[in-house]
C-alpha cells in the first residue's frame, strides 16, 4: 500500500509540478500514489480540488502531499485556506524571492505552453520531433546534414527513445542509425554516415540486457539470442573505437542521464527550453 497520496496541481498542464515534485520525492524511500490535476483554473475547480484532497486525507488517515504551480492567487488561496494536505507552493517559494531580488514583477503567465502557436521555440520543437521521427532507425538518409546529433548503435540499444527525448525536451534534430550485420562484415560505418562523423554519438549496452529486451520483441529468435547479442555488441563497440566515435553504455542509465551526457559532449549552439 502507498505511504502517502501526492497531488500535483496546476492551472497549466501540471508537468512542471510533477517533474519538480518527483525530483524531491526521489530523495525519500516511500511509496506514493500520484494524482495529477491539471487546468485548475477556476474557483469552482479549486473548491472541487480541496474537497478531493480532504476526502483523501480522511480515507488515507494521513495528510496528502500537495505540490502546486498555481499562478492565480485567488485559486491558490482557496487551497491554502481549505485543504488538509501539506501544501508546497513551488512558484511562491521561488518566484517571489526572485521578484524581490531582481526588482522585477514576474509575468505570472499560466502554463509553459501558453500561446504555443506563436512561440518560435515551440515551433522549433515540433519541427525537431517531426525530423527525429522521419530519421528514426535509419529510415531516411536525406537531410542528415541538418541533424544536431546522429545516434548510432545496435538495434534496441536505446537510440529511438533518446532521439525523441532530445527533440521533445530540447528541440534538437536527433537522427538515429542502427548498426547491422552487413556493417560488421564490412567493418566500417554505413556510407551515409561518413560525411557526418563529427555529429555521431554511439550507444551500447551489455549483451545480457540487450538479449532481455530483444526477447520481449522476438522471443526465442536468433536476433535475441545471447550469442548473437554478444557478437553484435562486441562488433559495434569495436567499430566505434576504430572510427573514433564518442559512446556510452545505456545499460543502467535513464533516458534523462543519456541525454544529459550527449548534450555535455556535443554542446549544440541551439537549445530550446
Amino acid at each position: 500500500m502507498p505511504n502517502r497520496t501526492v497531488f500535483f496541481i496546476s492551472d497549466g498542464t501540471g508537468i512542471t509540478a510533477e517533474t519538480f515534485g518527483n525530483a524531491i520525492l526521489a530523495q525519500f524511500d516511500m511509496k506514493a500514489r500520484h494524482v495529477r490535476l491539471p487546468f485548475i483554473d477556476t474557483v469552482d475547480k479549486a473548491h472541487q480540488t480541496v474537497r478531493r484532497i480532504n476526502h483523501t486525507a480522511v480515507v488515507d488517515g494521513k495528510k496528502p502531499i500537495v505540490f502546486t504551480t498555481l499562478v492565480n492567487m485567488e485559486i491558490l488561496r482557496i487551497l491554502q485556506e481549505g485543504c488538509r494536505g501539506m501544501l508546497l507552493d513551488m512558484f511562491g517559494t521561488f518566484v517571489q524571492p526572485l521578484e524581490t531580488e531582481l526588482q522585477i514583477k514576474s509575468s505570472h503567465r499560466v502554463g509553459r505552453f501558453s500561446d504555443a502557436s506563436k512561440s518560435k521555440e515551440y515551433q522549433e520543437r515540433i519541427e525537431a520531433i517531426n525530423f527525429s521521427l522521419a530519421h528514426d532507425d535509419g529510415q531516411s538518409n536525406r537531410d542528415l546534414e541538418h541533424s544536431d546529433v546522429i545516434l548510432v548503435g545496435v538495434s534496441r540499444s536505446g537510440k529511438t527513445p533518446t532521439s525523441l527525448y532530445l527533440a521533445m525536451q530540447y528541440g534538437l534534430k536527433a537522427s538515429n542509425y542502427p548498426l547491422i550485420p552487413e556493417d560488421f562484415e564490412r567493418q566500417q560505418l554505413p556510407a551515409a554516415l561518413m560525411p557526418h562523423r563529427a555529429k555521431l554519438f554511439g550507444l551500447t549496452i551489455t549483451p545480457e540486457r540487450l538479449s532481455e529486451i530483444r526477447h520481449e520483441r522476438r522471443p526465442n529468435s536468433r536476433y535475441a539470442s545471447i550469442e548473437n547479442c554478444r557478437h553484435e555488441v562486441a562488433q559495434g563497440e569495436a567499430m566505434m573505437r576504430r572510427s573514433g566515435i564518442r559512446w556510452l553504455s545505456t545499460t543502467t542509465k535513464s533516458i534523462e542521464e543519456i541525454a544529459t551526457t550527449i548534450l555535455q559532449d556535443i554542446r549544440p549552439e541551439r537549445l530550446s527550453y
